[in-house]
């Protein structure tokens, strides 16, 4: 079987708040699933290089935020491309904070569950954890934001470290144009009317927020 194939499984986008002894910190992750209701009991795949991955080790519990449609690609880029280990990727973030000391994202998320683990699976890289859902919020709101849409109208990438990266093929320089892509996130600037060089010197990526000496042309 050719790997590929797996790139047509359906996938949501949440964010897995976690704590430290000292401080607060959150992730990206697309791998959330139901186990079962009764407990609502539910799954996160973690790569076991990610500071969250320790965290949850350590403290035993998360929270799962999930993003709709209008969370915009920077609070995706600020929680998704940087380690929680040398960086406050909460910075610019609205969260806040719960009684047991984990975080849940504010930025236009659909609802939040507060997660007590409860068992774990290990892989070469990843730990499943398993984990019941002991508070969250009384309703949703909003249109959750799906993978597909991540990657079609964010024109978001997945990090190594995701499940479901894909490493992608260099184009060809010959039809590559003015394009240009993030060496941090893989967000692609292609715009028709304003070239790259172009951009003002303090232009970012809105994604990761990485600025343009980050870029090459792709």
């Amino acid at each position: 079987m050719k790997d590929e194939i797996l790139f047509d499984l359906s996938y949501g986008m949440y964010a897995i708040g976690v704590k430290d002894e000292n401080t607060v910190s959150a992730c990206i992750v697309n791998t959330v699933i139901q186990v079962c209701n009764t407990p609502n009991v539910v799954a996160v795949s973690m790569n076991h290089d990610n500071y969250s991955h320790e965290c949850i080790k350590k403290s035993g519990i998360f929270t799962v935020s999930v993003l709709s449609e209008d969370t915009s690609g920077a609070v995706i880029g600020a929680l998704g491309f940087n380690s929680g280990r040398n960086t406050n990727k909460l910075n610019n973030v609205h969260y806040k904070i719960l009684t047991e000391g984990v975080p849940v994202i504010k930025e236009n998320s659909c609802c939040w569950f507060l997660c007590k683990v409860i068992s774990s699976a290990e892989t070469a890289t990843h730990t499943v954890f398993i984990a019941e859902i002991i508070a969250g919020s009384d309703e949703a709101k909003g249109v959750p934001m799906t993978y597909e849409y991540y990657h079609k109208v964010i024109k978001g990438k997945a990090p190594k470290n995701a499940p479901t990266y894909r490493k992608e093929e260099p184009a060809d320089d010959a039809n590559s144009g003015d394009s240009r892509i993030c060496t941090v996130c893989g967000y692609v600037y292609n715009d028709p009317d304003v070239s790259f060089d172009e951009l003002p010197d303090d232009w970012v990526c809105p994604i990761c927020g990485m600025p343009k000496s980050a870029f090459k042309r792709k």
